[in-house]
C-alpha cells in the first residue's frame, strides 16, 4: 500500500472549523520536518486567506483560469513559524467574475492538476474544502489519496456526516476519516477538542494548547498515517502530549 500524501478536509457544515484544523495540522506536520502545501478548494468563502498578511499576487482561482500556464509558486505563501519544515498556503481572493469562471469544469480538471503538481514539490499536500456541491471540492476529493469529513460535535453535525458520506459515495469518493470538532461525536474516528483562540493571525495554537496539539496529532495518525508522537519527546510544540 503506498503511503498517503494528499488528503481533503471536508467541511460538512458551515463552521466546522475545517480551515482552522488544516492550518493547525500542516503546521504540526511542518514541525516534524516535513514541507507542506495548503490549497483552498473554498473558493465562495475564502478564509484561507484571513491566515496571510499583505496583498496576495496571485491566488489559486486564478491559477485554475488566468494564470492556468504559471507555475504554483507564484500563488504560494509562506506561513512563518518555528518549524523544520515549511508550510506554504494558496488560498482563494477572487472577485466575483473569476471566482464564477473558477468553479467550471474546466478550472476543476486544472485544480486537479494543481494538486498533483504540489504533491511533486512537497511532502504532504491538503486541500482546505468546503461541503462535497461544487466542482473544486468534488475534484479535490477525488484527485487526494485521503479524504476526512470535518464536522462539530453537534446534533447537525451528526446529521452532516451522514448526509455527506452518503453524497460522497454518489459520486464515487470513499471517506476515510470522521473528525469532530469543538468535542467529540459519537461515529468520529477522531475529536479535536475547541480551542480558546478564535482569531485566524493567533495560529496556530496548537504550540500552546496541549489538548489541540493531541487532537491534530491524532488526526495526523489517522489521517496520513504520519507518526508524531517524536515531537512529545522533544521541546517542539506538542511536547508533552501523546497518543
Amino acid at each position: 500500500m503506498s503511503v498517503p500524501t494528499t488528503a481533503a478536509l471536508v467541511g460538512t457544515t458551515g463552521g466546522a472549523g475545517t480551515t482552522r484544523l488544516t492550518v493547525e495540522l500542516a503546521t504540526a506536520l511542518a514541525t516534524g520536518g516535513h514541507d507542506v502545501a495548503v490549497l483552498d478548494a473554498a473558493f465562495a468563502t475564502q478564509g484561507l486567506s484571513d491566515y496571510t498578511s499583505g496583498t496576495l499576487d496571485s491566488d489559486v482561482t486564478a491559477l485554475v483560469t488566468d494564470e492556468a500556464d504559471e507555475s504554483l509558486a507564484a500563488g504560494l505563501v509562506e506561513l512563518e513559524g518555528s518549524t523544520d519544515g515549511r508550510v506554504a498556503v494558496c488560498p482563494a481572493a477572487a472577485p466575483f467574475e473569476r471566482l464564477a469562471r473558477a468553479m467550471t469544469a474546466d478550472a476543476a480538471q486544472a485544480f486537479e492538476g494543481r494538486i498533483e503538481e504540489a504533491a511533486r514539490e512537497f511532502d504532504v499536500v491538503l486541500v482546505d474544502a468546503p461541503l462535497l456541491a461544487s466542482n473544486p471540492t468534488v475534484a479535490a476529493a477525488t484527485a487526494c489519496d485521503r479524504v476526512a469529513l470535518v464536522a462539530p460535535a453537534t446534533d447537525r453535525g451528526a446529521d452532516a456526516v451522514g448526509r455527506l458520506t452518503a453524497r460522497a459515495a454518489d459520486v464515487g469518493i470513499d471517506v476515510d476519516t470522521v473528525v469532530s470538532t469543538f468535542g467529540s461525536l459519537p461515529d468520529a474516528d477522531v475529536a479535536v477538542p475547541e480551542s480558546e483562540t478564535k482569531r485566524p493571525t493567533a495560529s496556530p495554537t496548537c504550540r500552546d494548547d496541549t489538548e489541540l496539539a493531541a487532537g491534530v496529532a491524532n488526526v495526523a495518525s489517522d489521517l496520513l498515517d504520519v507518526d508524531l508522537s517524536a515531537l512529545t519527546e522533544s521541546d517542539g510544540i506538542l511536547s508533552g502530549i501523546s497518543r
